[in-house]
């Protein structure tokens, strides 16, 4: 590794960070604990020594620039690798102790969420995780959760978000179900099929109205709110569904429905109370989720070996 070309401190990386995370210098200074003037210096700092502008300064707003965008992941994965640090050196992960509450959909938690915290009882064995599964969207402020994992950009500006890489989702059904009706190869076809519904099946009507397929309440016999029973429903052959791409490549007996079917893009959000900035604990796990999440490929226990 070239250390030469490493010429700025930790300092003015995290003033950079947390500025950015917290939209203005007010409040990332109330975060560090720092004066507005000090942390604006760090800012101003790291502008110099990387030589490039990070934010477009006005009397109202603090925008990243695109440079500032470019390497914003960056400085998160530095932020990221100093709480490790900081962790194996005093020997916190004995220390971490107390409960943390996150929120996800059943599908996400069900998919996503059992190999990380794998990870995290190995990290800190004495923190209590509980799983809040549920397609309504926790309120953070009366702490119904610590952490929730979204699929849309919370409102509230009390709460801490992180966008997580989108990912994108499609139509699949089962090889049987597509032997027994026959392939669909144009909108029309999917006419005469049935689908399998995600709790009010009125909400997929516009989506499929907005990629050419023309369907009723009549193509949805099957509806759930539950999206690992609407997956189960459609490995079984009982209708066509929309489901993650990551997730449907683990069951072989699923395949694209139609190649033609423009890909929905789901947008991921985690989002925590701000009480992230005190607690050890949910920083911990805020941090594990963003870092595994953001992985371009799902781990699951039984895919996948753990490191």
């Amino acid at each position: 590794m070239e250390w030469k070309g490493a010429n700025f401190d930790w300092n003015q990386a995290r003033a950079f960070l947390v500025t950015a995370e917290e939209g203005s210098l007010s409040a990332a200074a109330r975060a560090l604990g720092l004066t507005q003037p000090t942390l604006s210096r760090q800012v101003a700092g790291i502008e110099e020594a990387l030589g490039v502008t990070l934010f477009e300064r006005s009397s109202r707003t603090l925008l990243l620039t695109q440079a500032g965008t470019q390497l914003l992941e960056h400085f998160r994965t530095m932020g990221d690798a100093a709480n490790r640090i900081s962790i194996a050196a005093t020997g916190q992960s004995q220390s971490f102790t107390g409960h943390v509450a996150i929120s996800a959909t059943n599908l996400l938690a069900t998919q996503y969420l059992p190999a990380i915290l794998a990870e995290l009882q190995a990290v800190a064995p004495g923190l209590q995780v509980e799983i809040v599964t549920s397609n309504q969207i926790s309120d953070l402020r009366r702490r119904e959760a610590d952490i929730a994992i979204r699929h849309a950009r919370p409102q509230d500006d009390a709460l801490f978000a992180k966008r997580l890489p989108d990912r994108t989702a499609t139509l699949y059904a089962s090889r049987s179900y597509l032997a027994s009706v026959g392939h669909p190869s144009k909108p029309e076809d999917f006419t005469a099929l049935q689908f399998v519904g995600f709790e009010h099946p009125e909400h997929l009507l516009g989506l499929m109205a907005s990629r050419g397929l023309n369907l009723t309440r009549a193509n949805f016999n099957l509806c759930t709110a539950s999206g690992t029973m609407s997956v189960e429903l459609m490995r079984q052959g009982l209708g066509i569904g929309v489901l993650p791409d990551e997730i449907a490549k683990f069951y072989d007996e699923l395949v694209v429905a139609w190649d033609g079917f423009e890909p929905v893009e789901v947008e991921t959000w985690l989002v925590a109370h701000r009480e992230l900035r005190t607690n050890p604990s949910i920083r911990l796990v805020f941090d594990l989720l963003a870092k595994e999440l953001s992985r371009k490929g799902l781990r699951r226990i039984g895919h996948s070996t753990l490191r």
